[in-house]
């Protein structure tokens, strides 16, 4: 024989999950160099620019929103610190965050830019501790800063954690948890990937905590009219990207109000599907397009939602105790943190509890499946047990989050300030 020839085989997860690391180390080396560059040229101008833009002072908390969206996540912590008296610097990526005209005394809000320039004033940051909703830092853009001493993770959905691209959390210092499902699966990834334990507490859900109240105060109008809110993930695997057209055609042919409330990224991610949509069913009597920063309205106002995996189905269902129907639909979980851990996802297996399943073959009996689902009560017991189990600490969020932050800051040697 003139030599052998060998074959190696890697399953398509095991393949998509490489490419996808590939990527991420290529994107990684483009934005090294880019920061390369930054820092040179940093240098060269004898660290004016920083000291301009940072100041010389490093505050004890900062907190970070790349999107005026999760203004329903940071608003009761900035609350919190504001009746504390405590002063918190917020930077956010959006123009026209709430927080900018919030009138706070002790917390101050700022514009940082967008993208890159965003990220280059984070990335030379001066803080002792930041909070963010953001993953993925110091996987791209996004690096840390020397002169943080500490990054804290807040999740900004409740579920068990494990749909955030690859390494979503896996080099902050700490992750505050709305439930411990969510600190298994960190202990998990930390064991497959050989870290070392990041610290994690359970402290809830702020946001929730915030619909929970406001529904609570809420005297629904009960109509024989039911409101039908779709509301979708994003990306291919998406109930609007499986479906589409079928399923918005089949909703409208119940005859009841039928609002579609894409996720915020599908504008970025799927512009020209979006764009198709829009223009195929435009705004009318019974069909309508919701795009609301806050989704407490028409959250509010549905009497059933028609979702796929996004975690919008856990804040609707706990919050208002209503039953949804969920799709069938197949996410490719390869890019995703759930590709490392050899399981079925935590919420596919308790949406059952929630909800009925749909087909595509069912398309043509839709109102009925949606008549029956609404005047179903057995799913309530179901609602409760997965609130149990995902949203802990139920009213307490904000006081827990910013209780941990002041004990972390003291053990950091910062300003000791009483933990109320």
């Amino acid at each position: 024989m003139d030599g052998f020839i060998t074959y190696a085989y890697i399953d398509p997860g095991t393949g998509s999950m490489l490419f996808t690391l590939v990527i991420g180390l290529l994107s990684t080396g483009v934005f090294f160099m880019r920061s390369l560059g930054m820092k040179i040229k940093f240098a060269l101008s004898g660290g004016k620019a920083a000291a301009k833009a940072q100041g010389d002072e490093k505050p004890d908390y900062v907190i970070f929103s790349d999107s005026k969206r999760y203004w329903n996540v940071f608003k009761p912590i900035c609350d919190e610190f504001e009746k504390r008296g405590i002063d918190l610097v917020y930077y956010t990526a959006s123009e026209d965050d709430p927080v900018l005209t919030a009138g706070y005394q002790h917390v101050k809000g700022e514009f940082i830019g967008t993208g890159n320039r965003a990220f280059a004033r984070l990335n030379l940051m001066k803080a002792k501790i930041c909070l963010s909703t953001t993953p993925g830092l110091d996987v791209l853009q996004w690096k840390r800063s020397k002169d943080v001493d500490y990054y804290v993770h807040v999740y900004h959905a409740m579920d068990e954690g494990l749909l955030y691209r690859m390494f979503g959390v896996d080099f902050y210092d700490a992750v505050l948890l709305t439930g411990e499902l969510q600190g298994d699966n960190i202990r998990k990834l930390e064991a497959l990937r050989h870290q070392a334990p990041k610290d994690i507490a359970v402290t809830g859900c702020t946001y929730m905590d915030a619909l929970k109240e406001k529904a609570d105060k809420v005297q629904r109008k009960e109509t024989d009219e039911k409101l039908i809110l779709l509301a979708p993930s994003w990306g291919e695997s998406s109930i609007l990207n499986k479906y589409g057209e079928k399923l918005i055609d089949a909703l409208i042919k119940t005859g009841y109000m039928v609002v579609v409330r894409p996720h915020p990224q599908m504008a970025t991610s799927d512009p020209e599907l979006l764009a198709h949509l829009k223009k195929k069913y435009p705004d009318g009597e019974k069909f309508s397009w919701n795009a609301d920063n806050d989704n407490f309205d028409i959250l509010s106002k549905a009497d059933i939602m028609i979702t796929d995996f996004s975690a919008i189905s856990f804040d609707y269902s706990l919050v208002f105790d209503r039953p949804l129907i969920y799709a069938d639909t197949h996410i490719d979980l390869a890019p995703y943190d759930a590709a490392w851990i050899d399981e079925p996802l935590w919420r596919f297996e308790v949406l059952p509890k929630l909800g009925v399943k749909l087909d595509e073959s069912q398309f043509e009996d839709m109102k009925q499946i949606i008549d029956s689902v609404t005047n179903d009560d057995k799913y309530r017991q179901g609602r409760a047990e997965v609130k149990a189990t995902i949203w802990q600490c139920m009213g307490q969020a904000a006081e827990k989050t910013v209780d941990y932050l002041v004990a972390k800051n003291a053990e950091l040697g910062g300003e000791k300030t009483d933990v109320e």
